[in-house]
């Protein structure tokens, strides 16, 4: 019989097992529970598709993404694994033909979601118990939390698979659940004794940037007149914003379709059907898509509103740079979207929930408002100790000149104390500049500090209570609304004990070269090959990502691998799709060599090393 990594080269086409994959699937080989959680692209569903061509039955994957069933089982077929699913979009024919192809033992793989599986009196279960059912996997497992982000109740349900099939391990897969959400995995699913296998949430390909969403109109048009060439998602709020936005941009003559609830399905279907095959480039849309999305060649993802917890942001982002090369992550913030989003998350007669939801918004707020490193700031999040200079976000990347702006602080320091905590920043601005206007309250117009800062503008007054709040002076709380409150740090500086440095300039220089282009490639030969994989794609029917990724394409325009035993080591080269490809490949890299005298470089070839966090 062949080892796990034995067919994670033949089968997969990798070296090597990433992340903590090789544990988990040692300890689901030996019959034990797991839970892994490892981040978005980290290659969770190795961990249940390698022990399921090694158990002898059949592997059931419950999944609520029905996008992510078809692109898995698609991409287990192009590697000869027999799979299926079952879900609503299959015709009466298409059940028929899996539900024998299960009674005969033909299929390894099945997934399906859970209102099938647990769905009616039980009847699928109880043919499922006719069968042998080697191992569960439970993907997107936070569903099962209500401290989770993305909730299921009909996830609940499945904790009856631990009686009805004792001797089957369960391996239970998410890529964003902090501790608390962990434990309540495990508890709600029966693992008792689960071994729980925790990957870093780093994520060093993406690179974090955040920007002042009143400048959105003009650095949304920028950006993306940069990366034409680029596909991407953009995250909007509302369905009307994922309209009109698509219809701007669609104006200005970017390759682009919306994506929302309200779409009719057919709609939805074929728009997410042009992004997923390269034939639209830009997806704008509510977070209704991408939940299973695995196109892998996602270069950005934007979002042009505020995501209501670190968790959805996450999750989101990671849908970009899936297969390893430079992504970028792009929020633009502005403090009005937490207003709109606390009226938006509000679970009526449920205070403890609401608590929550109200807590996790503002965590999200305090990322935006936040002058720190974002990497920092979303691994501490997710319980992980890192270094803050990660080179590759707004703030790494931002060289500041800073001033003594103490009095300026002690000022606007002062005017939160004096007004007990209880306004926003906007309030306070107005407070210190001594506005005139109506909604100031007359007893704070006769306060001493009123007015104190009316030599100052407005926006000069709005961004040093920013970056008040970024150094720690100064903390947003408030459940219904964002209000400034001192801290420990203000203290000292209200008693003339401490100099305060505030910015005076901001900028930002580039990032560095990512580390993956020290051998250099050849562009034209990545054009080509590209599009050889997409005429490829086009004769199965499948998205150019399934048949080979832009990393794997990559690799091929820079080692210029010249015969089968070459292109063997190029990554995501298995066995099956080596012989049904790899000469096609090998031909055009050839040519290319030929008229450009070039010779090949796979003796540079090195297996990839995991990036370690320091």
């Amino acid at each position: 019989m062949p080892s796990a990594l034995d067919l994670l080269k033949t089968k997969f086409g990798y070296d090597s097992f990433r992340h903590e994959q090789e544990g988990a699937i040692n300890a689901v080989l030996e019959g034990r529970d797991a839970l892994a959680v490892m981040p978005t692209g980290g290659g969770k569903s190795l961990c249940y598709q390698i022990p399921a061509l090694l158990f002898p039955g059949l592997t059931v994957v419950i999944s609520p993404l029905i996008a992510l069933m078809k692109d898995q089982v698609d991409a287990l077929r192009l590697n000869g694994i027999p799979a299926a699913f079952l879900n609503s979009t299959l015709s009466t024919d298409d059940r028929t033909w899996v539900m024998n192809e299960l009674r005969q033992n033909k299929l390894k793989l099945l997934y399906v979601a859970p209102e099938r599986l647990l769905g009616g009196s039980g009847e699928f279960l109880q043919f499922l118990q006719t069968l042998n059912v080697s191992l569960f996997a439970i993907d997107e497992a936070h569903c099962i939390s209500a401290w989770g982000h993305d909730f299921r109740p009909e996830y609940r349900l499945l904790a009856r698979l631990k009686e009805l099939f004792p001797r089957a391990p369960t391996i239970a897969l998410t890529a964003t659940a902090d501790e608390t959400t962990r434990r309540d995995i495990m508890e709600k699913l029966g693992l008792q004794k689960a071994e729980v296998f925790l990957s870093s949430f780093n994520r060093p390909n993406i690179h974090y940037f955040v920007e002042p969403k009143n400048s959105l109109t003009n650095r949304l048009g920028n950006y993306l007149e940069k990366h034409r060439d680029d596909s991407g998602i953009i995250y909007t709020l509302s369905r009307k914003s994922a309209e009109d936005l698509a219809e701007n941009l669609d104006l200005q003559g970017f390759s682009v379709r919306p994506y929302h609830a309200g779409l009719n399905p057919e709609t939805r279907r074929e728009n997410q059907e042009l992004f997923i095959k390269d034939d639209v480039k830009i997806i704008v849309a509510t977070i209704a898509f991408g939940m299973g999305i695995n196109k892998s060649n996602v270069r950005f993802v934007i979002h042009v509103d505020l995501p209501k917890n670190i968790e959805s942001y996450y999750q989101e982002t990671g849908r970009a740079g899936r297969d390893g090369l430079r992504s970028d992550a792009l929020l633009f913030y502005g403090a009005g979207d937490v207003m709109k989003l606390k009226k938006f998350i509000q679970i009526e007669n449920n205070p403890e929930q609401n608590t929550i939801l109200l807590k996790k918004l503002n965590q999200m707020m305090a990322y935006g408002e936040s002058r720190d490193c974002r990497r920092k700031l979303l691994l501490n999040y997710f319980g992980e100790e890192t270094s803050a200079a990660c080179a590759s976000c707004d703030s790494c990347l931002t060289e500041v000149e800073r001033f003594d702006g103490t009095l300026i602080a002690q000022k606007a320091l002062s005017a939160v104390a004096r007004l007990e905590g209880q306004y926003g920043r906007h309030y306070v601005t107005d407070f210190l500049r001594g506005s005139k206007s109506e909604k100031m309250k007359d007893e704070h117009r006769a306060l001493k500090t009123y007015g104190a800062g009316a030599d100052l503008p407005k926006e000069l007054w709005l961004r040093y209570l920013k970056d008040l709040v970024g150094l720690g002076y100064l903390r947003v709380g408030g459940l219904e609304y964002p209000v400034l409150k001192l801290t420990e740090k203000s203290v000292p500086v209200l008693q003339g004990k401490e100099i305060v440095m505030l910015i005076k300039t901001a900028v930002r220089s580039q990032p560095v070269a990512p580390q993956q282009e020290d051998v250099p490639s050849e562009p034209e030969l990545f054009t080509n090959l590209k599009l050889i994989r997409t005429n490829l794609a086009r004769a199965e029917n499948v998205p150019p990502y399934l048949i080979f990724s832009d990393a794997t394409i990559l690799e091929l325009a820079t080692y210029l691998p010249m015969s089968l035993e070459d292109i063997r080591k190029i990554s995501g080269f298995g066995d099956l799709k080596t012989s049904k490809y790899g000469q096609q490949f090998i031909s055009a890299i050839s040519t290319y060599c030929q008229s450009h005298n070039l010779q090949t470089k796979i003796s540079l070839k090195i297996p990839k090393r995991e990036r370690k966090i320091k």
